[in-house]
């Protein structure tokens, strides 16, 4: 193969990379909005990636950038709301190290054995880390925001 071809192979092949990459981040915070997870964070991510080769990604990342360090923000002003998001992400953990220990069905468990805590290990490592990833956004914000609540810079 010339060097010519080999340099467009590479530079296409970085292309569906970024792209496989960036609509997988965008889509996984789509699904983190309802289920545990950063979702704006992941939109965010899937969303700077893609700017790279969309002009209409770039113009979507500051307002979701800003949206996220609000929501961030908002929820280590108060003592409660920070207790109530710890807990969150704690029962998140617990919930991943119940999976990984796949305990016997409950007595009341009224389907099929087969369906207690449904897909193995691989669930379970996910609750893990998102729950571990939410506490350390709690601990992030916390320092960055609690007591100066977070200002959008004028552009002025």
């Amino acid at each position: 193969m010339s060097p010519g071809r080999t340099a467009a192979v590479a530079k296409h092949s970085k292309r569906v990379v970024l792209e496989v990459v960036g609509w997988t981040l965008v889509v996984a915070g789509i699904a983190a909005l309802v289920l545990p997870g950063p979702g704006l964070l992941g939109i965010f991510a899937g969303l700077v990636i893609l700017s790279q080769q969309y002009e209409w990604a770039e113009r979507r990342v500051e307002p979701i950038k800003r949206r996220a360090l609000e929501g961030a923000s908002d929820a280590v002003q108060t003592w409660p709301r920070i207790v109530m998001a710890t807990i969150g992400a704690l029962v998140v953990v617990a919930f991943g190290v119940l999976w990984l220990a796949q305990p016997d069905a409950p007595s009341w468990w009224p389907v099929d054995d087969k369906w207690w805590l449904y897909g193995g290990w691989a669930p379970g490592i996910t609750l893990v880390l998102s729950g571990l990833f939410a506490l350390a956004t709690i601990v992030y914000s916390y320092r960055r925001f609690r007591g100066a609540p977070y200002e959008e810079e004028s552009g002025d």
